[in-house]
Formats: structure tokens, sequence, C-alpha cells
């Protein structure tokens, strides 16, 4: 019998991804979304029988944290994750046949701002602000309740790096001479910024913020081998086990364009640069520094552990990688 795999929140890369991944290998998919294809979120007696005798659920549903953090996109990020892992969870507890398994989108920006040392599963620090905040609802929202036929595992995903990811806007700037890192410095806060917890206190310097990041293969890979550990649940790290920081980040991929020279960009002209793009600076200049202990304590071993190979595979793959870095 062919497995039955329901993601929701499925217009997105990564979901984009895993959809192609399982149809590829046989499986019956049904995706769940504001307007369907397959069931829309407003149709409670449809989802549930989506998930009833599912193998897995996979929801990624959320609004892009890549928006300005005014009232009405504050808001929305919030309703967003909430309310569709909220109908996830109603839909599996009335189901007759529940899924086994059901993974639900996180995010390791949950962690604080980390230049000393490492956060982990079991002794990384909460942060706070509003992008911490959603994160701890998020999880809160996943655990509420009881779902005795269900395993939960809340995926805490670093930075992906894949074809149509945050890795794009960043390639483009290295194409055309800006590929320098993204360096932090002072700026003013207004009182309505830090009273929505939307201010980024500067810190890391000279481009030395951590980045935490994984390859969607390995997105996959995760998901995956935790299928098959059901002894494993709640909260997963899922970020490559080598860690690097902005400086480096783009210093690699200077080096795979074929582009010597790359400005960097200051505060001041991030600060400038997302309003203008409708974006926020703490995307690229929080330090965010986790390894993914409870996965290698589990014995995963990732397709791509460093930098250089994740890069130079996604650059091939899209025809970018120069020819002086292609051998």
């Amino acid at each position: 019998m062919n497995e039955r795999i329901v993601i929701a929140g499925a217009s997105g890369f990564v979901g984009q991804y895993l959809e192609e991944h399982y149809r590829s290998a046989g499986a019956e998919v049904i995706l769940v979304g504001r307007s369907g294809p397959d069931v829309r979120w407003d149709d409670a007696d449809g989802l549930r029988r989506a998930v009833t005798g599912a193998t897995a659920v996979i929801n990624l549903a959320g609004k892009s944290v890549n928006c300005r953090y005014g009232d009405a996109n504050r808001a929305e990020i919030f309703r967003s994750r909430l309310a569709t892992t909220r109908a996830v969870r109603e839909a599996i507890a009335a189901s007759d046949a529940p899924p086994p398994v059901w993974f639900n989108a996180s995010t390791a920006t949950i962690y604080r701002h980390a230049e000393d040392r490492p956060m982990t599963e079991s002794t990384g620090e909460l942060g706070s602000g509003f992008s911490v905040e959603v994160a701890k609802a998020w999880e809160h929202e996943l655990f509420e309740g009881d779902l005795p036929g269900t395993r939960r595992v809340a995926l805490r995903m670093a930075i992906v790096l894949g074809d149509g990811s945050a890795l794009t806007p960043l390639v483009n700037l290295t194409r055309f001479g800006l590929g320098g890192p993204q360096v932090d410095g002072r700026w003013f806060a207004t009182t309505a910024r830090r009273n929505a917890g939307t201010f980024h206190e500067f810190r890391a310097r000279g481009g030395r913020q951590r980045f935490s990041w994984v390859h969607i293969a390995d997105v996959l890979g995760a998901i995956e081998f935790l299928r098959g550990r059901p002894d494993l649940d709640g909260p997963v790290n899922i970020a490559a086990p080598h860690p690097t920081d902005n400086r480096t980040l783009m210093a690699e991929l200077r080096r795979l364009l074929g582009r010597p020279i790359g400005l960097p960009a200051h505060r001041w002209m991030l600060e400038l640069g997302s309003i203008a793009i409708r974006t926020e600076t703490e995307l690229v200049l929080k330090s965010r520094w986790v390894v993914p202990e409870r996965l290698l304590d589990a014995g995963y071993g990732f397709a791509y552990p460093d930098l250089g190979p994740a890069l130079r595979d996604i650059l091939s793959d899209r025809g970018l990688l120069h020819a002086s870095a292609a051998g």
C-alpha cells in the first residue's frame, strides 16, 4: 500500500521540495493550504479526513518573516502559525486513525543571539523579542493537549539553503560586487520598536555574527531519519553540524561565483535598504549559532555538513558556479 503524506503550507520552496520527493517516491501527497489544492484550512472535516490514516503529517504553514514587522504583519505572522498548527492538532485529535508522526515547522531563531557558544536542544537558551515569542507560541500550540497516537516533532530549522531560498539575494548581491559581509553597528531605536521587540541590538562586530544553515537535502534527510526513530520527539535542531559566520559565508560565495571583490554592507545601509525592500535587518544581523545535538547523538549522517560543498552543489545546479571553482 502506498504511503500517504500530508503536507500543509507547501507553497514555499521547502514544501515544494518535499512534495516533489514524495511524489517521485510513489507516495500519495495531500496538500493543505488557503485554497487547497486538496484541502483548505477552513475545511475542518476535510482536514480530519486527510490526516486519518496518513503515514506522516508535515506542517510548514506560516507567513514569511521576510517583511517589515509592522502591526498587521506581526499579527499575521502569529495568526498564520498558531491557527494552522491548532487546526492540524484538532484534526488529528478528531481522527479515529491518527498519523503516527506529525512534523511541525519551528525555527532555530528561538534561541538567543549567541556569539559565546553553540545552542543545542539540551543546553540552548531561549531568547527574547518578537521573533522568539513567535517561535515559543508556535511550539506551545504544537505540544498543547493530548495526542496519544501521534508523535510530535518541532523542526527547529536554521536558514535553509537551496534553489529559491534566502541564498538568492546574497548570490545576487555577490554577482554585482556587493558580496562583502553584512556589518552590524549602532542604530537608533524607536520606543514602538523596542516595545514590539523588533529592534535589533548591536552586538556582533565585523560581520562575525554566526550563521547556522542547513542544505535542503538534509531537511528531507532529517525528516526521513526521524520518521524511523519513534523514540525521538519534541524539539529537534535542523541545522548543519558546522555553522560558520557571515563574513565566511560571503567570502565563500565570492570564491564560488568568481567575484574577488565584495563591498561590505554596514548597518546604516542595511537599515535603509530593508525599508526599501520591506524586510528586517535582524534576518542577517542576529547571531544564530545552533548545533544539531539530538540528530548527531542519534546517528544521523548529514549529506552536507560543511558550507563549501553545500553552496557548490546549489550553485552548480543553478549553473552559477564559476569555472575556477568547478574543479
